[in-house]
């Protein structure tokens, strides 16, 4: 029997109901890190809309792994606590809740967005000193901002990203995603653009991919054997004018990522310096990344990148090229997408039982 959006994915002993996943969307709605009731909402309307996984905005492992002072964090049992409530509420509609692990590196110490995005320097009152692979800072940011991280940092990091894994599993996460795309810490590590080191995690690929393999190695020890860990990448810098990070080195880091301990790789593109070329941006423009990834290696991938149709995501799903459909903007528009989807194309899915007078019938 072919697989379809609606048929359930198992990875390990976890199975997720369908094929549906909540891409991570930064929300920067936090107070020093914790979950509240638009966290609430944001993440329960999408488990109760019929996402198979509902998955965190990149929640950082510590304070300075924060894309902004508002982005969310599990740094403490405090902020395991205050999300708890949450991940059972998800779990109750069905829905696989999943955490993003996130470093920001030197895209940290930020303002949101919406109120302008620029860079806050550690003498601001909101901003604070960056860590990256070398100590050049993001483009344009204040080069004193950056501080090239020594041994001991890179402990530091990796056991952050341990223990909020710890904390994830206390709060009832059933996935954990480590966060290595977009230009954030581990993706700074993979990239030539943006690593110049000349030590054992510097130059080589083996040596450039080896804090990423650490610390998904580190996140396995402490989840359980029974439920899976992914991986987000950037499967390429699209920076073409020098070295950089691309699609072939993408396909040999996916089998190191699973010997490390991954399950799942999920493939995303770009972030790492605003000199990146965008290609065009057309429905399923990043699906390529994925298939390549997938026809590389046994590794499971979810694809992203302008899916909004769901005859498109089944046929991702039927024809092999992903095993799961990552949606981002468009579940922000309509998060009962999946219902509407399952109406769409004849599936027989479960409505939330106070919801079901709004039956498609």
């Amino acid at each position: 029997m072919t697989d379809s959006l609606f048929t359930p994915f198992t990875l390990r002993d976890t199975e997720i109901r369908n094929r549906v996943m909540l891409s991570p969307m930064c929300q920067y709605s936090a107070d020093d890190g914790m979950a509240n009731d638009w966290h609430r909402v944001h993440l329960g309307t999408r488990a109760a809309g019929g996402a198979g996984l509902v998955m965190t905005e990149a929640t950082a492992v510590e304070p300075r792994g924060r894309i902004t002072p508002d982005c969310l964090g599990i740094w403490s049992d405090d902020h395991a606590e205050a999300i708890e409530p949450i991940v059972s509420f998800v779990r109750s509609q069905g829905a696989t809740p999943g955490i993003q692990l996130a470093h920001a590196g030197r895209k940290a110490s930020h303002a949101p967005p919406f109120e302008g995005g620029d860079a806050l320097t550690p003498d601001d009152p909101e901003g604070w000193e960056t860590i990256s692979a070398t100590d050049e800072p993001y483009p344009d940011d204040d080069p004193a901002a950056t501080r090239r991280m020594d041994a001991d940092d890179i402990a530091a990091v990796t056991a952050a990203f341990r223990d909020a894994a710890e904390r994830s599993l206390d709060a009832g996460f059933e996935v954990a995603e480590v966060h290595a795309a977009h230009g954030y810490l581990l993706h700074q590590f993979l990239s030539p653009v943006t690593n110049g080191r000349d030590d054992e995690y510097g130059g080589s690929f083996e040596n450039r991919t080896r804090l990423l393999r650490e610390v998904v190695a580190a996140v396995r020890d402490v989840w359980p054997t029974g439920k899976p860990v992914f991986v987000r990448i950037s499967a390429t810098d699209w920076i073409d004018d020098r070295d950089s990070w691309d699609v072939d080195d993408s396909v040999r880091l996916a089998p190191l990522l699973a010997d490390a301990g991954a399950d799942l790789i999920d493939v995303s593109g770009g972030g790492i310096h605003p000199d990146q070329q965008l290609p065009s941006t057309g429905p399923g423009y990043q699906v390529p990344y994925a298939e390549a990834i997938r026809e590389g290696t046994d590794v499971p991938v979810a694809a992203v990148g302008g899916i909004t149709e769901p005859t498109h995501a089944d046929a991702l799903v039927r024809n092999g090229r992903a095993d799961l459909v990552a949606l981002g903007r468009e579940l922000l528009r309509r998060p009962y997408w999946p219902l509407e989807a399952a109406h769409e194309l004849g599936a027989d899915v479960e409505w939330p039982v106070q919801y079901r007078r709004g039956q498609f019938r």
